[in-house]
């Protein structure tokens, strides 16, 4: 503790207890407060059971359906690709189309409202600006999300004492010993709780998005199927665990999928969306992951200081009471005995001043005066010793404020949420940092035409964007026809025979019967072009067939600019493996 003010210390790193793993269960889950009347509350529309609550955030359900949903998607792209890709005779239908827009407007309309929600509990929970330490406020904010709002007023829970606890004594908990659900001014129970529980179990529901796409006869790409299982793990740990920045990855996930499913929607309709709001949504979606990733991290190594009232014991001398009874005793004592002296002394002085008016002075001077006395002396004191004043000593306790170093993350399942995030993201950062910068550097070389830094970014994120997807669909692909010779009992996958038996005209081989590095090198940057030129004109249109033939003529000399555009679903597939639900 110090007597500074509130202070930031970042880059400081987080204790190795908060790394341990597995990481600690307790505490379990606080279910959202519940409302005094149901549908009263945006924060909290309903009560839920916290029985319901923290059973659904047993890790046996993400991993469980996780597992089944990878696994599925592997068979059914492979029953696809054995079909010809053709489209299922269920996409055909009406009824079909009704349920894709349905799908697409739903899902647009939930996630714009979750997007609210945590936009909502923010609001209350971050101090404004103009208030008093406001930076170091909202630090505290963000990091603990129990209890009441204010510096030094949160809520947090104690590993060591396996208790929750408050740096304030003000603070009370409930007779369970849990934050009071009537605590508000933080993101959890300001809806956090509520709307991040929701938002988990909406991502079960989201993987109807590879299925559209399956049965449309189109290969569900590995990337969407690893961003569709990684999102569950990730919603998982941090509502689980009450991991601070879990606000985040619910805020920015759902305003993106908020206008995601209304192009989706938008193009199912038939309306054609310009190609700028396309690669919008596709660097928002590349920023989301990439600020996301830092932004996590950073809890680790955030501390700061909040303000303690601390209790100190100050001895005191004082007086020794005096008992009332005994005052009133002795002041009667003095009254009684002073009349009688008074009316003694005025009687001989007045038998004096009578025998002097007589002339005899003689007898005036033997008069007797009584001595004289004082109100002490009629209350006893001449017949009792006199005692010395006495001092008694006593402690009372003074409270002081001092300023007390805490962390941003308190806890090791806090911890495990936010480095479950990063190892579910590092491949994809690693791969398209990777993309990019070899990308920018052959733009930036002296023999390419002369462009802008700007124009160098956007080419060269276009470039790493398809450069990570060509390298996980190269393991997916792997990974699937894996799981199909397993299920199937062969030895090794048809597919790869069937792919090697189909050889292209005209391409040229070296002397072991394989293409030369030049040539696959040609071929794989023909084939690329080609499949993104038939996603984005249909590939079952008459017409793209002689686009695709006019887009492999043009290659052999160099593609033009205007033929260089990014598909839908290239767009957005690219990082976080998004269908194109049309």
């Amino acid at each position: 503790m110090s007597g500074a003010g509130p202070s930031l210390y970042p880059g400081e790193f987080p204790k190795w207890a908060v790394f341990r793993f597995p990481p600690d269960a307790a505490p379990p889950a606080i279910p959202p407060p519940v409302a005094d009347a149901p549908f009263t509350s945006f924060r909290n529309p309903f009560p839920i059971p916290a029985n319901i609550y923290n059973a659904v955030l047993q890790p046996i359900v993400p991993l469980t359906v996780a597992a089944v949903y990878a696994t599925t998607i592997s068979l059914l792209n492979a029953y696809n690709r054995k079909h010809g890709n053709k489209p299922w005779a269920i996409s055909k239908t009406r009824a079909f189309y009704i349920f894709v827009i349905f799908h697409n407007v739903f899902l647009a309309v939930y996630s714009a409202v979750t997007c609210w929600a945590m936009i909502r509990s923010l609001k209350h929970a971050i101090p404004h600006y103009t208030e008093p330490n406001a930076l170091v406020g909202t630090v505290d904010a963000l990091c603990k999300i129990h209890g009441p709002r204010g510096l030094g007023d949160a809520v947090t829970y104690n590993s060591e004492t396996q208790q929750w606890q408050s740096t304030n004594r003000n603070i009370q908990l409930d007779p369970n010993g849990l934050p009071q659900s009537d605590d508000l001014g933080r993101v959890w129970n300001e809806g956090l709780a509520f709307w991040g529980w929701i938002f988990y179990l909406s991502k079960f529901y989201e993987v109807i998005d590879t299925l559209i796409i399956i049965f449309k006869g189109k290969r569900s790409t590995t990337l969407q199927t690893y961003h569709h299982a990684g999102a569950m793990l990730s919603m998982w740990s941090g509502i689980r665990y009450m991991s601070p920045p879990i606000w985040m990855f619910a805020l920015v996930n759902s305003g993106i999928h908020a206008m995601m499913y209304t192009y989706y929607t938008v193009s199912a309709l038939g309306v054609r969306v310009p190609q700028g709001i396309k690669r919008t949504l596709t660097t928002m979606q590349i920023t989301q992951f990439l600020v996301g990733v830092t932004f996590a991290a950073l809890h680790l190594f955030v501390s700061y200081t909040v303000p303690v009232s601390v209790a100190y014991e100050v001895a005191e001398n004082v007086l020794p009471k005096l008992n009332a009874s005994s005052i009133a005793s002795a002041a009667s004592s003095v009254a009684s005995t002073a009349v009688p002296a008074a009316t003694g002394a005025g009687l001989a002085f007045l038998k004096k001043w009578i025998y002097r008016a007589a002339g005899d002075e003689g007898l005036a001077e033997n008069v007797y005066a009584a001595p004289a006395t004082t109100p002490a002396a009629f209350a006893g004191a001449p017949q009792h010793a006199q005692h010395p004043i006495q001092h008694a000593t006593h402690t009372r306790t003074v409270y002081r404020t001092q300023y007390e170093h805490v962390p941003c993350i308190d806890t090791s399942g806090q911890a495990f949420a936010i480095y479950l995030n990063l190892i579910y993201l590092a491949p994809l950062t690693i791969l398209f940092m990777r993309f990019f910068v070899k990308s920018y550097m052959r733009r930036g070389a002296p023999n390419t035409k002369h462009r802008t830094t700007q124009q160098h970014i956007a080419k060269s994120t276009r470039d790493a964007i398809h450069g990570v997807d060509r390298e996980i669909e190269s393991l997916g692909k792997s990974a699937e026809d894996g799981v199909d010779a397993f299920v199937n009992g062969r030895g090794r996958p048809a597919a790869n025979g069937e792919k090697k038996s189909a050889k292209p005209n005209g391409e040229q081989r070296n002397g072991n019967g394989t293409l030369s590095p030049e040539n696959r090198k040609f071929v794989d940057s023909l084939n690329m072009k080609v499949s993104q030129e038939l996603e984005r004109i249909g590939e079952d249109d008459v017409g793209s067939r002689e686009r695709a033939r006019k887009l492999a003529k043009e290659a052999v000399g160099g593609t033009p600019k205007k033929e260089r555009g990014f598909s839908p679903e290239g767009d957005q597939t690219a990082i976080l493996g998004r269908p194109n639900a049309e």
